[in-house]
């Protein structure tokens, strides 16, 4: 058990760090581009609304963000650079963090333990796990590339 509590503390240092340093990126790319030729732009009324809905909204988006894959960079650096104000940024940053370090402390590194354990023991047993988890994932991105590249009247086809 207290194997799991330092690894925790230790991935929430690294995510605190990690996303926190990706909102501060995002905070100057921020501040850059409304210095830049794209002023204009991101000075629309439409872009503004947005700004001020993510500025209000977005701490509950930023902490969800923890719990996808490959999510959690962009929603932390777009809460950057639309300038959320630290207030509401910083108590989302922490329990998002803390629910991400929690996570990967338990389940994240049981799989790695029971894997290293199936290696250890029964090697063949372990290819075939990794093999069958690497099989999924790919399988899964593919499904999901064949999808988004559909058109639209081949996507309302086949839901007739």
């Amino acid at each position: 058990m207290r194997e799991v509590a330092l690894t925790a503390a230790a991935l929430y240092v690294i995510v605190l760090l990690r996303a926190g340093g990706t909102f501060a990126v995002g905070w100057l790319a921020g501040a850059g581009a409304r210095r830049s030729r794209f002023a204009g732009r991101i000075s629309s009324a439409r872009f503004l609304r947005a700004e001020r809905a993510i500025q209000r909204w977005g701490a509950p988006v930023v902490a969800v963000s923890f719990l996808t894959v490959g999510f959690q960079t962009a929603a932390n650096f777009l809460a950057g650079s639309m300038r959320m104000p630290l207030p509401r940024y910083l108590p989302a940053l922490f329990v998002g963090g803390a629910a991400w370090a929690l996570v990967y402390a338990t389940v994240g590194l049981g799989v790695f333990e029971i894997l290293a354990r199936l290696f250890a023991e029964r090697t063949a047993l372990g290819v075939a796990a990794v093999a069958v988890l690497l099989l999924a994932v790919c399988g899964t991105v593919a499904h999901r590339r064949r999808r988004a590249a559909r058109s639209p009247r081949e996507a309302a086809a086949e839901e007739a």
